[in-house]
């Protein structure tokens, strides 16, 4: 191995162990919300939260404007005791939604159990659930 793979693979490695260690993420939350009206009428109000503890994750934005357009989209997460939990959605002023969901759940035996459902702006809802061999 030439001197310049060897650095180059030392730094990959480097890279990869501090991606493996890094420290967990402080809890916290924090929110804003902008308003910004223009002349006639014109403008519009968007908030953004998040949310971040042990074992959970949220975010969520929504906008609305002055002529009734608008949006919201939030997805969020939980884990904890071999359980994971999560999901997503997108509605909009005019009906339209699309969401997801994800659970996961270690059975203690080295198999994992799953169930997903995906709802689309068409209204078509695709699920798909099993079991799987953790080892694989």
């Amino acid at each position: 191995m030439t001197a310049r793979n060897l650095a180059l693979a030392a730094g990959a490695w480097a890279a990869l162990s501090t991606l493996i260690v890094a420290l967990p993420a402080e809890a916290g939350a924090w929110g804003r919300t902008v308003n910004v009206q223009g002349p006639n009428g014109r403008g519009y109000v968007q908030s953004q939260n998040v949310s971040r503890q042990a074992g959970a994750v949220s975010a969520s934005r929504s906008t609305q404007t002055n002529y009734g357009y608008g949006s919201a989209h939030a997805r969020g997460a939980t884990w904890g005791d071999g359980v994971y939990q999560g999901g997503a959605s997108h509605s909009y002023n005019s009906g339209a939604y699309a969401g997801r969901s994800t659970t996961v759940v270690d059975n203690g035996d080295g198999t994992a159990s799953y169930d997903y459902s995906r709802t689309g702006f068409n209204g078509h809802t695709t699920t798909a659930s099993g079991t799987i061999d953790r080892a694989r």
